[in-house]
């Protein structure tokens, strides 16, 4: 499949959209979540390299504000595992990482150098934030281009505080996500996405044809991709049309992680 054919299952308007003659362009436009593993174990100077490759990617101000914690102790993992009884694929996940924030090294900075950190606002855990997940990114690119496969696990998050004594993680310090890495026991589906005339902007926001564009993606993902089960049915009751639009209404319509701006707090951020 060529660049285009990926690009026009996933998002269906491509019509401005040009061929690439790119291998690397290739494998990104048909990646996909994998959650399927054999059990081959990945060798750990693999990881690590991985790991070196992902953190060249961009940093904001050159500050290297994220870290990689790779799970090999079997304790530890059993320990992380516990907090996901329920998710039977992530125990037989062959590896496991943590993205981590990293704000104190900035501080630590500071204190070596005898100068204040005037900068303890908002910004600061949003900037480290940003610095981890886009590592997060470069890893899951490196590791697909060749032939591992990746799915991020944000539910980390619900269990931040556990995650944190699990792993010693000191204050200003904290996970963003774990990535579940492995060889595929099968090629990724490619996921569809919403239209790119309502992600994709030129010169100025626009919210144009916004409703008809999300309806038609819903139904176009319905036909080709139908959710396997319902979410909160005991809430919401069942729906013969439930597709993406439904799935996503029902997941923020239940409160969520609502203590995550109390740990943040008590990492020691100011959010202000």
């Amino acid at each position: 499949m060529t660049l285009l054919n990926n690009l026009s299952r996933r998002f269906d308007d491509v019509e401005d959209l040009c061929e690439i003659e790119s291998e690397t362009l290739r494998k990104i436009s048909a990646r996909g979540s994998c959650r399927n593993f054999t059990n081959e174990k990945i060798d750990i100077s693999l990881i690590k390299t991985l790991c070196a490759v992902a953190l060249s990617s961009p940093t904001k101000s050159d500050l290297q504000q994220r870290d990689i914690i790779i799970i090999e102790n079997q304790v530890t993992r059993q320990r992380i595992n516990d907090q996901f009884p329920s998710n039977d694929w992530i125990h037989a996940t062959p590896s496991l990482l943590i993205f981590c924030a990293n704000n104190r090294r900035q501080r630590q900075i500071s204190q070596w150098r005898g100068k204040k950190f005037n900068n303890d606002h908002l910004d600061a855990f949003f900037n480290a934030s940003i610095d981890s997940g886009i590592a997060l990114s470069a890893f899951v690119i490196a590791a697909e281009a060749i032939g591992l496969g990746c799915c991020p696990i944000s539910a980390i998050r619900n269990y931040s505080q556990a995650i944190s004594d699990i792993l010693k993680l000191p204050d200003y310090v904290f996970p963003i996500a774990a990535l579940a890495l492995g060889w595929p026991e099968q090629p990724a589906e490619i996921n569809l996405r919403i239209p790119l005339e309502s992600t994709v902007h030129t010169d100025q926001f626009s919210e144009s044809n916004i409703q008809k564009n999300i309806e038609s993606y819903d139904m176009r993902r319905r036909n080709v991709q139908p959710y396997e089960t319902q979410k909160h049915r005991t809430l919401f009751g069942t729906d013969e049309n439930y597709g993406w639009i439904e799935d996503k209404a029902r997941q923020y319509a239940v409160p969520q992680r609502e203590d995550f701006g109390d740990y943040i707090k008590s990492r020691g951020f100011k959010l202000e």
